[in-house]
């Protein structure tokens, strides 16, 4: 019995190159956009400092007085919500003795307890910071201006620097004579809103203050990135 022959056929198939298109040439353009818009709050940071013999009295003082700051606080118009502590601290007080030899001794303690505030009436903040003061307040850590709800502002510098991107790009398509094709990409950059911020620490005595406060206007900035398709 005669076997027969096997024959293998082996088929190859080309598979067509896929080809990838270069991308045409593209104009990228920045633009920027800013809005003026008055403060409508604003965010202080004031405390008692106080210092006695004994941690007890240090602390028992400062209780007291706090106590009156927050009150008149609250009769200012400041909700408890807008009150908050921010630090607290204990600290010995030092005598450097005359002798070198001799080691230091404490003389005393000192307490600090600071509280931030939200003022969200900028007409009440000169008379809040002359009644704290009155109330026993004694250090004003800093005042920050700001707008409570900054959304719509920043949403308008968004659409100031679209414009001013879409604008520039047409100057420069037509400064170089060619023609604009469709936006390929867009991308936000840094927005924020700068806050005016007196750090000044200030010390107080006691004095009652007519403290006048000039708002002025905060900038809101905003930036996008755009790309466009140029024409052949």
């Amino acid at each position: 019995m005669k076997s027969l022959p096997l024959i293998a056929v082996l088929t190859c198939l080309a598979l067509p190159a896929i080809a990838q298109e270069a991308p045409g040439p593209r104009l990228f353009v920045t633009g920027a956009g800013q809005v003026e818009v008055a403060p409508d709050m604003a965010t202080i940071t004031l405390g008692v400092v106080t210092e006695a013999p004994g941690a007890d009295d240090a602390m028992a003082a400062n209780s007291r007085a706090l106590a009156e700051v927050i009150q008149r606080l609250t009769l200012a118009g400041v909700a408890a919500r807008d009150i908050q502590t921010s630090s607290l601290s204990v600290s010995p007080q030092w005598t450097r003795p005359e002798d070198r030899d001799d080691a230091p001794r404490i003389a005393g303690y000192r307490v600090q307890n600071m509280v931030t505030v939200r003022i969200r009436d900028l007409e009440l903040l000169g008379g809040v910071l002359d009644s704290v003061v009155q109330g026993g307040a004694n250090q004003l850590v800093g005042l920050t201006l700001g707008i409570a709800d900054p959304h719509e502002a920043m949403n308008e510098a968004r659409r100031r620097a679209v414009a001013d991107a879409i604008g520039r790009a047409q100057v420069l398509a037509q400064a170089s004579g060619v023609k604009l094709g469709p936006i390929v990409s867009i991308s936000e950059g840094g927005s924020g809103m700068p806050q005016p911020m007196f750090k000044a620490e200030a010390a107080f005595a006691g004095r009652a203050m007519d403290v006048p406060i000039a708002a002025g206007e905060l900038t809101v900035e905003a930036s996008v990135s755009m790309s466009w398709q140029i024409e052949q």
